[in-house]
């Protein structure tokens, strides 16, 4: 977990390819949209951070 950063692997909802994010764990709970790295799609990403752990990260499409 360099620079309070950490990875995770994700499914797109739309195309269903494995996609690697980055995750910011200073910021805590986020919300936030990033475009499919494969169909560029919108993916909605609902992350859980508690102690600075990414706990859970959501994977929807976007409304």
């Amino acid at each position: 977990m360099p620079d309070g950063l950490a990875s995770r692997r994700i499914h797109c909802p739309y195309c269903a390819e494995t996609l690697q994010i980055q995750v910011d764990l200073s910021a805590g709970d986020q919300s936030y949209i990033e475009d499919c790295q494969v169909c560029c799609q919108p993916i909605q990403l609902n992350c859980t951070i508690e102690n600075f752990r990414l706990v859970s990260v959501e994977a929807q499409c976007s409304t």
